[in-house]
């Protein structure tokens, strides 16, 4: 396949399947809290728990500021959850990965099955959780501070090339998770190493000088900055960063997409 057909097939695969990739996605929320007692109210519950343990432990215990200016209590909490949003939108995929073939070996036996929609609904959940845990963001910040900064309906613009950069990697994961078992264990290492040396828990300004500019080498970095910027501060990103970003997540997911499709007629040999 020529390279500059692959993001054609690569739409034109979730176009098709648009509607399997739903029933799955459907299937895989409502599974996740099946024969529970509150059932899919735990995706509510589960934010709201951890948004009120940041809040209080950060605020309350420790004290902390995100701006030493601001005398806002509850900034550090509000600003730190905006930042795990997307961390855990990253993480939760990039962690179920290399197992996504592993987990569905009847689906590589079906030779009509389109096994590259897994990845995609990986993150369709992980989506539905995303999108649970920032209404209650939302209704913290509506609660504590008011109505929120205009700039948070550039969110989706935001979230949408970090998607295409989550599924490139998330397909070149799948494939090499089929032949190299090891790497479910190494992800699993390498996500824990960038959570502390992402932006999450502390702003870019606190770093050394020398270190600020390194430090948005490290590819989420950028999206958890501008999400804060529109959700909490009110900021517009940079136009020259966001197309930087957007340029590379797309060729990020053409190339995996490319190489999920190159070796997953070998799938069926290993498994």
């Amino acid at each position: 396949m020529k390279f500059f057909l692959i993001p054609i097939e690569m739409l034109g695969s979730l176009f098709r399947n648009h509607e399997l990739i739903w029933n799955l996605v459907n299937r895989e929320v409502v599974g996740r809290y099946k024969g529970s007692i509150l059932g899919i109210l735990w995706s509510l519950i589960t934010p709201v728990l951890m948004l009120l343990v940041y809040t209080f432990v950060f605020s309350v215990i420790f004290k902390v500021r995100w701006n030493s200016a601001s005398e806002e209590k509850t900034e550090f909490a509000l600003v730190l959850f905006a930042g795990l949003l997307v961390f855990n939108l990253f993480s939760e995929c990039i962690n179920r990965a290399p197992g996504l073939i592993l987990a569905n070996v009847n689906y590589v036996k079906k030779v009509v099955f389109p096994l590259e929609v897994m990845p995609w609904v990986a993150i369709g959940s992980a989506l539905f959780n995303f999108t649970v845990s920032f209404f209650v963001w939302l209704v913290a910040y509506m609660l504590i501070l008011g109505l929120p900064h205009w700039t948070i309906v550039i969110c989706p613009f935001i979230i949408a090339p970090f998607v295409l950069f989550i599924m490139g990697l998330s397909w070149a994961l799948a494939s090499l998770g089929v032949f190299l078992r090891d790497v479910g264990q190494i992800i699993g290492i390498c996500v824990q190493m960038l959570m502390f040396i992402t932006p999450i828990f502390y702003p870019v300004s606190a770093l050394p000088t020398q270190f600020q500019a390194l430090i948005f080498l490290n590819p989420v970095s950028i999206p958890i900055e501008m999400m804060r910027d529109v959700m909490y501060w009110g900021y517009v990103p940079s136009i020259e960063l966001w197309l930087l970003s957007s340029v590379v997540s797309m060729l990020v997911a053409v190339i995996g997409f490319a190489w999920f499709q190159k070796t997953r007629k070998g799938f069926a040999d290993v498994l």
